[in-house]
């Protein structure tokens, strides 16, 4: 999992000791040869080297990781080339070259904290942690505000499971750590990480919500976000942050494997599964989770119901049939969902199951009791209000409607169907200036393909809606 993969770019504190590395080469250089009108090794070194980082900041991984190759041919005993080479590896998956380029600059200046912290970093992912730990603690030693080593050591602790305790003590430092001056995105995540492992998770999303304004694509930040949003039952939320990964690494095992997680969640776990099987050499944990998905593959129908009649109130089997007889048969998905709902009380996810095939089945009053109960207990569940709003919409329950809709516009502003309907909501309620900032707002975010339809009937509807405002009919807005 590529969570604490450190920019070497943003990390300004470090910027001075290559400005004076690449000064004294350029000094060293002219020295020497003053009066040579060709270029020594070390100039075209230091230009490969920027270069390097030009591609880096830029996203371009295998650039970035050529270049760095190219200046250490030329100065072998570059540390800064080797650390930029180890974090293009290590965000490229490449775990035993990152290894090997931040142990050569571990080599090449023993007691630089960062390429420490690094190396233990990518020794996490390669699952050798009591070597990680090692090189973490020694991080963490020689300088206590380092905050890849703590992110680091934050995935080490989650990862090999340990005591609650151990977890408590370094969310009492990470908790010290951001109360400094300028924490960086990664040490709220690692805090969300913690405070989640220990409970507290309505603190933990707070926390994500404070590393992702400082740092909208960190991948830690998200990758905790989204695996919040599942803890919830609430796929939709959860779908909209792994989409963002999907954005910056789309190849990435974890970003695939939370995908999948999600897929799993939305009642596809034959789409998990194909998706897991595209990884050529899975890890531990997506191996697992392709041996609990190949184990509970069944989706026939018949076949459930014969597991159920030996096991009638198992919530598992009760909530598989109520996915798969959504489309066929939503009746007897209803009954399914409800039962599921009554085996496992204290879980979230049979209601939302049931209230979502009481949509389906156009009982809408009564999913609207449902939901409403629901969101009493998950006040912060996307899914639940998404399904809230649609069967208050189809009730004609527009004012209340409204408020559903709403809710799903502040938490989730790139959403743009949901402005479609609330700007038709707007529309029927004669708040004609809303109704208009909606459907421009839907038309500035809906793709031309798959919207294609609600495209038409916007732009067929929104300049009469415009002529209502300029005659000054309608309710203000409101």
């Amino acid at each position: 999992m590529n969570f604490f993969t450190f920019d070497f770019m943003r990390r300004k504190q470090n910027l001075p000791v290559i400005a004076l590395i690449a000064f004294a080469l350029i000094f060293f250089t002219s020295t020497v040869a003053l009066c040579q009108d060709e270029e020594e090794p070390s100039d075209v070194a230091i230009a490969l080297f920027n270069k390097g980082q030009d591609a880096h900041e830029k996203g371009d991984l295998l650039l970035a990781a050529e270049n760095y190759e190219k200046a250490l041919r030329i100065i072998p005993d570059f540390p800064e080339a080797e650390l930029q080479r180890g974090n293009a590896y290590q965000a490229l998956g490449k775990l035993d070259e990152a290894e090997a380029a931040f142990l050569r600059a571990v080599e090449l200046r023993e007691d630089w904290s960062l390429a420490i912290a690094n190396l233990g970093s990518v020794l996490v992912r390669k699952g050798r942690f009591a070597d990680a730990e090692k090189y973490l603690t020694k991080a963490i030693d020689l300088d206590e505000l380092n905050f890849p080593a703590y992110a680091a050591m934050t995935e080490l602790r989650l990862k090999t499971k340990a005591p609650q305790a151990v977890l408590t003590d370094l969310l009492v430092k990470l908790r010290g750590l951001t109360a400094k001056a300028n924490p960086t995105a990664s040490i709220w995540a690692s805090r969300a990480a913690l405070e989640s492992a220990v409970g507290d998770r309505n603190t933990a999303k707070s926390s994500l919500v404070k590393a992702l304004q400082l740092e909208p694509r960190n991948q830690f930040a998200l990758s905790e976000s989204a695996d919040l949003a599942l803890a919830d039952s609430d796929p939709a939320t959860a779908d909209e942050y792994v989409k963002r990964l999907e954005a910056i690494a789309p190849q990435s095992e974890s970003t695939k494997g939370r995908r999948a997680r999600v897929l799993v969640a939305q009642g596809k776990p034959g789409e998990a599964l194909a998706l897991l099987n595209s990884i050529s050499k899975p890890g531990a944990e997506i191996a697992d989770l392709i041996s609990q998905l190949r184990s509970a593959a069944t989706t026939d129908p018949a076949d459930l119901e014969k597991q159920l009649a030996l096991n009638p109130k198992s919530s598992a089997l009760l909530s598989k049939l109520c996915i798969v007889y959504r489309t066929s048969d939503p009746a007897k998905a209803l009954d399914y969902c409800r039962r599921a709902s009554e085996a496992s009380p204290e879980s979230v996810q049979p209601v939302i199951g049931y209230a979502a095939a009481l949509v389906q089945a156009k009982q809408y009053a009564e999913a609207v009791v449902v939901l409403r109960r629901l969101i009493a207990i998950a006040p912060d569940n996307s899914t639940a209000r998404a399904n809230l709003a649609t069967a208050l919409f189809q009730l004609k329950r527009y004012a209340e409607a409204k408020v559903e809709f709403r809710w799903l516009v502040d938490h989730r502003p790139d959403q743009a169907i949901t402005y479609y309907f609330l700007g038709i909501v707007h529309d029927h309620l004669l708040e004609f200036a809303d109704a208009a900032a909606n459907y421009q707002q839907f038309l500035r975010l809906a793709d031309p393909e798959s919207s294609k339809l609600e495209i038409e009937k916007v732009n067929l509807r929104l300049p009469a809606v415009i002529n209502l405002i300029k005659e000054g009919k309608g309710k203000k807005r409101g």
